[in-house]
């Protein structure tokens, strides 16, 4: 099966979902590379009054699947009903025992920029589809059970298409493996860090339970200035490790976070994976080792197997390395999504992957986890000291790049999938 891969960028020129900006004054262009419409990640470095460093800005790794094309000549890139996997597809792939009481008592933040203007109605059409219970809406003061908030802690942000595409992607798949937990959309007035890690501290003060972050950017020296807004008692938090292939991003480089990594699910084709044989490492799939973070406590008293080095530090150097675990992510085995906000001119069913997809499943898996009492994934702590025994499918193939040990998935602790894939789980 040919791998969907991708193309991110990381200088002083932004990336918009699926265009590059290829140089100053230049025509945006489409990319469009393998099978996959690229919603690509990147981080503008703005200079501020006086010359000194500004605000830096993120983006949704997500990827969109292309399905053919338009009369037009354009990717077709939505259908009529679901072109990717189902919910019971990813479960029995991954042996989750999710019910619907998964999930009950928790609180999933759910953080993104700006506005999706459909987002409870997209969520229950996507929750009809599959028979999942629908949500009602609800207030972060009012929440009950089985209920969503939508919330803009800094005033009502415009619609983004491309932000509301990864808008549908998080609450719809945080919602697939936890029917029962509320939801709390959270909307940043922008996708620069101050709103985004304002829109987490916002999360913190809820109470929430888990906070999924689909987007990043490169690494900046002021970044572990950051790194204590994921530290509430009681809050577990997931972040996407990117997109691009080799390489590291924030906020999955903060030693804080659970960062997740992206595979593929060989076997696995449009709405299926009953003939899935096995899991590998996506190509395009973030990971390595961090500029600015030391390594984290838990990788630090890690005494598992680790690919290429004795232990974890050896391999970083004592710096935080980054995936902590993986989840699917190649577009090609991408996951359906519902959204009625046309991007770029469709709308409807999306099949999508990129590591946008395994933040809000992980956020889902361990609010399921915390409602069944289970502790084998609930924090890195947990996971590093002996919960990737049992409960993680260890990736040892595959590569994201050309840099030999640190692109490559191999047996224990890689820099490519972490330690894993979650399996048997809660």
């Amino acid at each position: 099966m040919a791998e969907g891969t991708g193309h991110g960028g990381h200088g002083g020129w932004g990336v918009e979902h699926g265009f590059r900006a290829t140089g100053p004054m230049r025509a945006w262009a489409p990319v469009l590379v393998g099978l996959a419409a690229v919603a690509s990640l990147a981080i503008v470095p703005v200079q501020a009054a006086g010359g000194g460093p500004g605000q830096h800005f993120a983006r949704p790794p997500f990827k969109v699947k292309v399905l053919g094309h338009l009369p037009n000549g354009k990717p077709l890139l939505s259908a009529t009903s679901p072109t990717g996997l189902s919910p019971s597809a990813i479960q029995g792939v991954y042996g989750l025992s999710t019910t619907a009481a998964s999930g009950a008592g928790q609180t999933i933040a759910v953080i993104d920029a700006y506005r999706d203007p459909n987002a409870l109605t997209d969520l229950n059409y996507w929750s009809n589809y599959y028979h999942y219970p629908t949500l009602k809406l609800c207030t972060p003061s009012s929440k009950t059970t089985d209920c969503f908030a939508q919330v803009s802690p800094q005033g009502t942000p415009r619609v983004n298409s491309g932000w509301a595409l990864e808008e549908s992607l998080d609450i719809e798949w945080a919602h697939a493996e936890a029917p029962a937990a509320n939801i709390v959309l959270v909307q940043a007035a922008s996708s620069s860090d101050a709103n985004l890690f304002g829109a987490v501290s916002y999360a913190n003060g809820l109470g929430a339970t888990e906070v999924s972050m689909s987007f990043g950017g490169s690494e900046f020296s002021g970044e572990t200035g950051y790194d204590s807004y994921f530290t509430h008692t009681g809050t577990l938090y997931t972040a996407s490790a990117g997109d691009s292939g080799h390489g590291t991003e924030y906020p999955a480089a903060s030693p804080n976070v659970i960062a997740v990594g992206g595979t593929t699910l060989n076997g696995c084709s449009g709405t299926s994976c009953s003939g899935f044989t096995s899991e590998t490492a996506w190509s395009g799939s973030g990971g390595g080792v961090s500029t600015y973070e030391s390594i984290s406590g838990p990788q630090l008293g890690y005494t598992g197997p680790v690919y290429g080095a004795t232990s974890i530090a050896s391999l970083t150097g004592n710096q935080r390395g980054i995936p902590d675990v993986s989840f699917d992510a190649n577009p090609n085995t991408g996951v359906s999504i519902y959204d009625s906000t046309k991007y770029h001119g469709q709308s409807g069913w999306f099949t999508v992957g990129g590591t946008s997809v395994g933040a809000p499943n992980w956020a889902g898996i361990l609010a399921a986890g915390a409602a069944a009492g289970s502790t084998a994934l609930q924090g890195a702590a947990a996971i590093y000291s002996g919960g990737y025994k049992n409960n993680l499918r260890d990736i040892t193939q595959g590569t994201n790049g050309s840099c030999g040990t640190d692109c490559t998935a191999g047996p224990g602790y890689d820099l490519v999938t972490g330690l894993g894939s979650p399996i048997n789980y809660p």
